[in-house]
């Protein structure tokens, strides 16, 4: 079973240094048919005017994954850690027992559009804990790399949660089939470009969840970037 989630569907938060579109219920944006799937809370596309940012804020019990699309991010937290999140980067925050921290755009002329992403984590009480590391589009070109996973595999980043976070970069004619065990959903989000996944057709902003399927089969009739989560 697949079911579609268009991009114009979404929710929508609008600021004057803000523009954010919400796959699942966010913030003031509720909808009772779209709060979560299987473990995966948010996905927010946001797009942050130059030298503007979020202030430090905290979170807790919960895995936060960062992925940037254009622009660059300056990330400071309440561990120390300090850096600047740059296009093919990835950026895993476990909140675990509390973090707070602040991210900004570090550029003053660029908007930055990146991709933030809010996993359950398989027990509430983790102690906090930062990553961040490059995955260039040439390692993931025509397949999916796993970028985020419960074992570091293949060189991704750690996850507390048995959820596997592939990105393919697919040239246009370019295909991929991720085989999912028995039990196993999938979600799929368009970064950029335009995929068929299963037969249907997903634009730039789309998502789909797949249920009771034994494989995601994707074709890229243009260039595209995707992600690919493997739930419970």
């Amino acid at each position: 079973m697949i079911t579609l989630r268009p991009s114009e569907e979404r929710g929508r938060t609008r600021m004057d240094w803000l523009d954010s579109r919400h796959s699942f219920s966010f913030a003031e944006y509720h909808d009772p048919k779209h709060v979560h799937f299987r473990d995966l809370r948010v996905i927010n596309e946001d797009w942050i005017e130059p030298a503007m940012g979020f202030g430090t804020h905290s979170h807790r019990d919960m895995e936060i994954i960062t992925y940037m699309l254009d622009g660059k991010i300056a990330h400071r937290d309440s561990l120390g850690s300090g850096s600047t999140l740059t296009p093919g980067e990835v950026q895993v925050m476990s909140a675990g027992t509390g973090i707070a921290h602040s991210e900004y755009n570090g550029s003053r002329e660029e908007t930055a559009h990146l991709l933030q992403i809010w996993i359950f984590p398989e027990r509430k009480g983790i102690t906090p804990r930062y990553e961040q590391k490059a995955f260039p589009e040439m390692s993931r070109r025509g397949k999916l790399q796993p970028v985020a996973s419960p074992d570091g595999r293949d060189g991704s980043l750690r996850i507390h949660q048995d959820v596997t976070l592939s990105l393919g970069s697919f040239p246009k004619g370019g295909e991929a089939t991720y085989p999912l065990a028995a039990g196993r959903n999938a979600w799929v989000q368009v970064a950029r470009g335009a995929v068929r996944i299963n037969g249907k057709d997903l634009k730039e902003g789309d998502g789909a969840a797949l249920s009771d399927e034994r494989a995601v089969v994707l074709q890229a009739p243009e260039d595209s970037e995707v992600f690919l989560f493997d739930l419970r």
